[in-house]
């Protein structure tokens, strides 16, 4: 063995432990800004859809309101995705005509219907706000202080569904299976595009 060779074999390797193709935690921290960027844009949607289907009454006063939460988060999102420079989603329209594609069709279904919907999503959110917490550091203190904000508050639209009686539409199991299937993959998406 050569000298040469020797040195090498003992070399360690001072950049960072990335394989190619690895997200980096700079890399990591836009991922997540876009694709709750998106989400929240996708919440404020299916609600918009609900809002336009449900009749005036309680159930409608109850999507109102979150309506309005979802709409100052997504303020939120906006306006970190720009102070960051974090480009948006691309599938932008995708989420503009899905989201509102699926209160309103859930809406049209009854406000159980809507209620399930509601639940459905809310509950792949906290999932997924509650991964991204764990995983961020704590040079990102303010990022992770505002997604356990906005966790909490999307549990209680969670609550808040389930207390209007979600669990009584036609086809629960059914119809939160597919949704919460397709806000995965909406998920899985966003991430990537």
């Amino acid at each position: 063995m050569t000298s040469q060779t020797k040195n090498r074999s003992q070399a360690t390797c001072t950049g960072p432990a990335y394989l190619p193709g690895d997200v980096t935690p700079d890399e990591l921290v836009q991922q997540m800004i876009r694709v709750d960027h998106a989400g929240e844009y996708g919440a404020a949607r299916i609600y918009e859809g609900q809002l336009a289907m449900l009749r005036a009454g309680p159930d409608a006063d109850a999507v109102k309101e979150m309506a309005d939460q979802e709409k100052r988060h997504l303020a939120r999102f906006d306006e970190i995705l720009l102070r960051r420079r974090v480009r948006p989603s691309v599938l932008g329209p995708l989420w503009h005509t899905a989201g509102y594609a699926l209160g309103a069709a859930t809406a049209l279904l009854g406000p159980r219907a809507a209620m399930a919907c509601t639940a459905a999503v809310e509950e792949v959110i906290d999932e997924h706000y509650s991964e991204q917490a764990q995983a961020l550091g704590d040079d990102e203190g303010e990022l992770r202080g505002l997604i356990e904000e906005f966790r909490q508050d999307e549990l209680a639209h969670r609550d808040i569904a389930l207390d209007r009686g979600a669990e009584q539409a036609p086809g629960y199991e059914l119809l939160t299976g597919a949704i919460k299937a397709g806000s995965r993959l909406a998920i899985w998406l966003a991430k990537r595009f």
